[in-house]
């Protein structure tokens, strides 16, 4: 059942040092719109680059969560998303004037009490739960993962060294409630040995006992009382709760642990989400090439003559989902698509891979617009690029099998520039990349090119409906 999308009230801030770099750095949590998700914006940076919380963006998993696009990079993400995720937050900017976001006390404690400071409110759209349909299982090393469908979010986990010390279990159904008063206060730890070698390899530079529990042997060695008498297991459930926040969807799935780590949980956000897009390997494409005339069937008029099945008003979309790698003609495109000529703007998708694709409009004099766009002077107007664009975002959304026979409804445009003239015989390159996906509501960034220069570009907006 779709749940109403929540965000902070206001923003609050909160200074700290960060666990790797031992530098000092500043977080700000800001609400943000529905459908936004949650993001990381570096403020220390030209352009305050962000990158969005999702699994497909994770490059490092070592003693970390390292999200990263480009040469950017946010650092130990888990302990937010974690506080994020446990307070039901969907939309919110994770503001940060450095690669990582402070330490504290190497718990989410401090990240709980800043929301319960900023408060949260409901807002108007809603968001639709992942929910399993199969079990998932697999290992990694001495981890092994499993998830099976649940009517809730429950995490069972034992946590344990390569030497089998401090061997914990705990098993919680994570609830706001629960998920601060059971898991939020227990605190990063690490073996001394671990210790001293990341520390000569040049991390954790800002560990002390005042923010991590520290076990040499035997001994754990703190500045407090252990918080919970689990708190080893808890905390590895903490990261857990963060690290499977990439999904970006709530979560209803009971979740099996045994010695995780970042890279099992974060491999574990990703199997989900592919299994609830459904992706089928296939050895085609979208569908055969068209049949000939003497081979497409045909139907009996009133008078029982046989009349062709037309392939823009009779066929229907395949069942079978488009694979990476596939191309797709324009008689493919019009399978998916419900526009036809003159408004169809897409002749030919030349490469479909994760979430990009590139497609091609052969721009002609015969085009009807250039009668009046001008007398004289033919230039394909930029509302028309800009529809190309939705028309080829549409397609990479559609690709997917549960979105087959869907149709994806333009919803709005922004940071829309048009730079460069397209006149007859250009060949208009689309290209377009997928930014988020929440629901029914999906955004892009797409560019169009001709002769590799971009002539426009824009984010656009889309949801899916049902025919």
């Amino acid at each position: 059942m779709a749940l109403p999308q929540k965000t902070l009230q206001k923003s609050v801030a909160f200074s700290g040092i960060g666990l790797h770099s031992g530098n000092k750095v500043t977080m700000t949590l800001m609400p943000a719109s529905p459908n936004s998700g949650l993001r990381f914006r570096r403020v220390d940076l030209e352009g305050k680059p962000e990158i969005e919380a999702r699994s497909e963006n994770v490059v490092d998993t070592q003693r970390s969560t390292t999200l990263g696009r480009g040469s950017v990079r946010i650092h130990t993400v888990e302990h937010v998303l974690a506080a994020l995720q446990g307070a039901g937050i969907h939309n919110a900017v994770i503001e940060l004037d450095a690669p990582e976001p402070p330490i504290a006390d190497g718990s989410s404690r401090e990240f709980a009490r800043l929301i319960r400071e900023a408060g949260t409110v409901d807002q108007a759209d809603r968001i639709e739960p992942i929910e399993l349909t199969s079990p998932i299982e697999f290992s990694i090393g001495d981890t092994h993962m499993a998830a099976f469908p649940h009517n809730g979010f429950k995490l069972t986990c034992t946590s344990a060294d390569k030497g089998g010390r401090f061997t914990q279990f705990f098993s919680l159904e994570v609830t706001e409630e629960s998920w601060e008063r059971d898991l939020s206060h227990a605190r990063t730890f690490g073996f001394l040995e671990e210790i001293e070698y990341l520390y000569r390899n040049g991390l954790i530079r800002g560990a002390s006992l005042e923010n991590a529990i520290i076990v040499r042997d035997d001994a754990v060695l703190t500045n407090e009382p252990l918080r919970y008498p689990e708190e080893f297991v808890r905390h590895k459930m903490l990261d857990m709760v963060g690290d499977l926040a990439l999904v970006g969807r709530p979560l209803r799935a009971h979740v099996v642990a045994v010695k995780p780590s970042h890279q099992a949980n974060t491999e574990m956000a990703k199997a989900i989400l592919s299994q609830t897009r459904r992706r089928i390997e296939v050895a085609q494409t979208f569908s055969p090439p068209p049949a000939s005339a003497a081979e497409k069937p045909s139907t009996k008029t009133a008078a029982g003559a046989a009349k062709p099945v037309s392939p823009v008003t009779d066929s229907k979309p395949s069942e079978t989902p488009v694979r990476d790698g596939a191309t797709l003609d324009v008689e493919q495109v019009m399978q998916m698509l419900p526009h036809r000529p003159p408004f169809l703007m897409v002749d030919r998708v030349t490469r479909i891979e994760g979430n990009r694709i590139t497609a091609l409009k052969q721009v002609t004099m015969g085009e009807p617009y250039f009668a009046g766009h001008f007398p004289g002077h033919p230039i394909m107007p930029g509302v028309l690029q800009l529809e190309a664009m939705a028309q080829v975002a549409g397609l990479l959304l559609l690709r997917e099998a549960e979105n087959l026979g869907k149709l994806a409804y333009f919803m709005s445009a922004e940071e829309v520039k048009w730079r460069k003239p397209v006149r007859p015989g250009d060949t208009l390159v689309i290209d377009i990349e997928m930014t988020k996906i929440r629901g029914k509501i999906a955004k892009a960034k797409g560019v169009c090119l001709v002769d590799g220069e971009t002539v426009s570009e824009a984010n656009v907006t889309f949801m899916l409906v049902d025919r």
